[in-house]
C-alpha cells in the first residue's frame, strides 16, 4: 500500500479561509455591486425611470444565467457513470462562474480607479488594495480545493485525518507519484491559469481606463447604464455563487460543515461573518 498525502478539508485554518471568503463574494454581491447598480440608476441624468427595478431585474438575469449554466454542466458531466475527467470539468465550469463575476466587478474597478478625481484617488487605491485582497482570498481558496474532494472520495480519507492509503495500482489513476497526487484535469498549471484571470484584469481595466480618460464621461447615459447593467449582473453571478454553490453547498445537509465539530463549525461561522462583515465595512469607500 502507498500512503498519499492530501490536504484535508478538516484543518481549522483553512475553514476559516474559506468561509471568510464565502462570506467576502455574498457581502461583494450585495453591499458593493447591487447597492452602487442602483445608485447608477438613480443619477439624475438618466431621470425617472420608467421600471423602477432595472438593477433588481438585471441582477435576477444574471441569478438565472448562473443557474443555466451550472444546470447544463451538471446535466452533462454529472451522471452516474460519469468519469473522474468529467467530474473534473464540472468543478472548472463551478469556477468559472464564480471567477466571472468576480473578473466583470475587477475590470469595472480598474477602470473606475483610473478615472475617479485626484482628491479621491489615494483613499479609492488603499480601499480597492484590501478589497482585491480580499476577493483573491475568496477566489484562492476554491481554486486550491479544486479536484481535492473527488480526490478524497477516490481514496476515502477519513474526517479527521489527512491521510489516506491506496495501492500502487490505483495511483497511475490519480495522475500522481508517491505523496503528490495530481487530481484528473486540474492540473497546478490550470490553477494558475485560474488564478492569473484574476491578477491581471484590473490592471486591464486600468489600461482601458487610461485609454478613455480624456473621452471618458461619468454623467453620459450610455455609460451609466452600462456600468450599472455590468454591475448589477455581476451580483447576480455572485449571489448565486456565494448563495448556493459556496454557503448552502458547504453548510446544508452533505456538505463540509454539516457534521464538523461545535469548534470547527463556530470557527466557520466566525470566517463567514468575518468576511460579511470587512466588505461591509469597505462599502463606505468603495
Amino acid at each position: 500500500m502507498m500512503r498519499v498525502n492530501i490536504p484535508s478539508t478538516t484543518n481549522a485554518l483553512f475553514i476559516f479561509i474559506k468561509q471568510f471568503g464565502t462570506g467576502v463574494v455574498i457581502s461583494t454581491a450585495f453591499v458593493h455591486l447591487f447597492t452602487h447598480a442602483s445608485l447608477m440608476f438613480e443619477n439624475k441624468c438618466l431621470g425617472q425611470l420608467d421600471y423602477e427595478a432595472t438593477p433588481a431585474a438585471i441582477l435576477l438575469a444574471g441569478v438565472f444565467v448562473s443557474f443555466v449554466v451550472e444546470f447544463l454542466s451538471h446535466r452533462f458531466f454529472s451522471r452516474p457513470q460519469e468519469s473522474e475527467g468529467q467530474q473534473a470539468s464540472s468543478d472548472l465550469i463551478n469556477i468559472f462562474v464564480l471567477e466571472s463575476g468576480i473578473l466583470f466587478h475587477s475590470l469595472l474597478i480598474g477602470i473606475t480607479l483610473v478615472v475617479t478625481g485626484d482628491s479621491f484617488f489615494l483613499t479609492l487605491a488603499v480601499v480597492i488594495g484590501f478589497h482585491q485582497l480580499f476577493e483573491g482570498i475568496a477566489l484562492g481558496s476554491r481554486i486550491a480545493e479544486l479536484g481535492l474532494a473527488r480526490l478524497r472520495q477516490m481514496v476515502q480519507v477519513p474526517t479527521e485525518s489527512s491521510y489516506g492509503t491506496m495501492s500502487d495500482a490505483e495511483a497511475p489513476l490519480l495522475g500522481g507519484t508517491n505523496n503528490t497526487p495530481t487530481p484528473p484535469g486540474v492540473s497546478t498549471r490550470r490553477k494558475l491559469f485560474l488564478a492569473s484571470g484574476f491578477a491581471f484584469v484590473t490592471p486591464l481595466g486600468m489600461v482601458l481606463g487610461m485609454a478613455a480618460l480624456h473621452r471618458f464621461n461619468g454623467n453620459d447615459p450610455f455609460t451609466i447604464v452600462a456600468l450599472g447593467s455590468l454591475d448589477a449582473f455581476s451580483a447576480g453571478i455572485l449571489v448565486w455563487t456565494g448563495v448556493v454553490e459556496m454557503w448552502a453547498k458547504d453548510w446544508l445537509a452533505g456538505g463540509e460543515m454539516a457534521d464538523q465539530s461545535n469548534v470547527r463549525t463556530g470557527l466557520g461561522l466566525l470566517g463567514l461573518l468575518s468576511g460579511m462583515t470587512l466588505m461591509g465595512v469597505l462599502g463606505k469607500w468603495a
